[in-house]
């Protein structure tokens, strides 16, 4: 029985590792939505999550061996929330920062090519909220769950500051 006590603890903590590596690489590889999945995207999920099997297990394949994995699974999910929902800087580590795409009708391109966001996928977020052109944007926002949020210039409230950057952007490009 001891042995088989030490496999057991050797398999969470196998998955505990496991579930590490994986968190970090997923927040590192960006923010993108499920519905937002690529083709590759899905494709690198689901061969990282059989690549990983065996690492969590080892040889032992019995249903104790693969409950205990899933639980440990379940329960690191549960701190980490909790972690996140307690802890400002432990969230912005997990889940990251939201980015600035688009500020006053400008895209900014060294955070759209930080986040790998293309012009073309700015531009299918745009046509999804009804806008035409970047240009009627005062800002975009890329959320850290990876949707992007957009702000009109007829959404916020007219400040002299808005106001007049607004009437320097429009008198630019006219």
């Amino acid at each position: 029985m001891l042995a088989s006590a030490h496999v057991l603890v050797e398999i969470a903590a196998r998955t505990a590792v496991v579930y590490g590596v994986v968190l970090i690489g997923v927040r590192l590889s960006g923010k993108r939505e499920v519905g937002q999945m690529t083709p590759f995207d899905l494709t690198l999920l689901l061969l990282i999550s059989n690549a990983v099997q065996n690492a969590m297990t080892g040889p032992d394949n019995s249903l104790l061996g693969g409950v205990i994995a899933a639980s440990t699974l379940l329960i690191l999910n549960y701190v980490v929330a909790e972690l996140s929902g307690a802890n400002r800087r432990f969230r912005k580590f997990v889940q990251g920062q939201p980015s600035l795409l688009v500020h006053d009708g400008q895209v900014i391109s060294s955070h759209m090519a930080k986040e790998h966001v293309s012009m073309d996928e700015l531009q299918r977020a745009m046509r999804e909220h009804g806008i035409s052109h970047y240009h009627d944007v005062a800002l975009a926002v890329l959320e850290v769950d990876g949707s992007i949020s957009f702000l009109k210039y007829d959404e916020i409230q007219p400040t002299a500051q808005t106001h007049l950057a607004r009437r320097k952007f429009i008198q630019k490009h006219e």
